[in-house]
This record gives C-alpha cells, sequence and structure tokens, in this order.
C-alpha cells in the first residue's frame, strides 16, 4: 500500500494525519454544513480546501511532497467520507428531532416517513 495510498514510511502516519485528523476536520465540516442547512456543494467546496490544508501537514511535519496530484487525490476522497458521513449523520438527527411528527429514524444515517404520514412535494 506504500506508494499507492500514502508516501510516508510508515502507515501510521497517514492514519494520523489524513484519517484521525483530517477526518475529524471533515466531518465536522460536513456537521456545519447540515446543522447551517446548507447545500452540499458546499461541504465539496469545504473538503477541497482541507484537502491542500492535509496535504500541507504532511509536508510540514512528516517530509511529504506537496504539490502532488495523487496524494492530494487520495487524501481528499477520505476526507469526503468523513465529510458527508457528517452530514449524513446530522441531517438524519435534525430531521427526526425537527419533525419527529413526520419522521423517524432508521439508522445512523438514515430516516423514513412515519406510518400513516404521506409527504408530498410541492413546486412553488
Amino acid at each position: 500500500m506504500q506508494g499507492i495510498l500514502y508516501e510516508e514510511p510508515t502507515i501510521w502516519l497517514f492514519l494520523l494525519v489524513t484519517v484521525v485528523m483530517g477526518g475529524w476536520l471533515a466531518w465536522m465540516s460536513g456537521r456545519a454544513v447540515a446543522k447551517a442547512w446548507k447545500p452540499t456543494f458546499q461541504l465539496v467546496l469545504y473538503i477541497l480546501v482541507l484537502g491542500l490544508a492535509v496535504r500541507f501537514i504532511h509536508f510540514a511535519l512528516f517530509e511529504a511532497t506537496l504539490l502532488t496530484l495523487h496524494y492530494y487525490i487520495v487524501d481528499t476522497i477520505v476526507l469526503m467520507v468523513f465529510g458527508f458521513a457528517g452530514w449524513r449523520y446530522n441531517r438524519a438527527r435534525q430531521m427526526t428531532t425537527q419533525y419527529r411528527w413526520l419522521f423517524e429514524r432508521t439508522g445512523p444515517f438514515s430516516w423514513k416517513a412515519r406510518e400513516g404520514v404521506k409527504i408530498r412535494a410541492e413546486i412553488a
């Protein structure tokens, strides 16, 4: 995996910086976007910038390459997974707490309409 997912001499550096630190920041970014009821394209923009910050941390602390498209894409994909998981978790929580008469939670990332409730979409 070394050379494909990470360029550091050990996977622990990749896991620490990208997965733990970057993943937590991406999760919190997803949470912030969900709580503000913002569209997901804003989350994508935030994660793209966060990917640059994670690349810089790899460069500054562990002497990795700063400007490399391959590892930027790998880091950003990992961050996108955490970011959208945080967004979806918090959106499910919002929908089931703010609209508890309409929706019930079916899992940590999902919800469904309550029995006997008809949901209709109106176009204004």
